[in-house]
């Protein structure tokens, strides 16, 4: 009896194991980093962009997400590591728009309200107080 419960139970651990691996193979581990160029000042949650070239990308690919990291073409400066919503992608969103904006009035800098890598059906919205 205690052999055929222990069979079970393995049986059981390698079905969820199984379920599990092919959960994260239909997941990829990419950080789905993106080169982002903006013709005019931007904003994100806390931090005004200048018009230029940024690193868009998941801080935590295989563990976490939740947290979007901006930085500098070069990745000497972080102008933002910060918690993020999970958005479905627009259908009306064109295919080589990877981010969406905030209205705004007047000639302030435009907030980024959401970035959508191109490979994913979902994006990540920021989250402004």
């Amino acid at each position: 009896m205690k052999r055929r419960t222990s069979a079970y139970l393995l049986g059981i651990g390698i079905a969820a194991l199984a379920a599990v691996t092919a959960f994260a193979e239909a997941w990829p581990l990419a950080n789905h980093t993106h080169y982002i160029t903006f013709s005019r000042a931007v904003q994100l949650p806390g931090v005004e962009l200048a018009a230029g070239t940024y690193i868009f990308e998941l801080a935590a690919p295989d563990s976490d997400r939740t947290i979007v990291r901006v930085s500098s073409r070069d990745r000497r400066h972080v102008y933002l590591l910060a918690f993020t919503n999970s958005v479905a992608r627009p259908a009306t969103l064109k295919d080589d728009e990877i981010v969406t904006f905030r209205e705004v009035t007047g000639a302030a800098a435009p907030p980024i309200a959401a970035w959508y890598p191109p490979d994913l059906d979902s994006g990540r919205q920021f989250i402004y107080r």
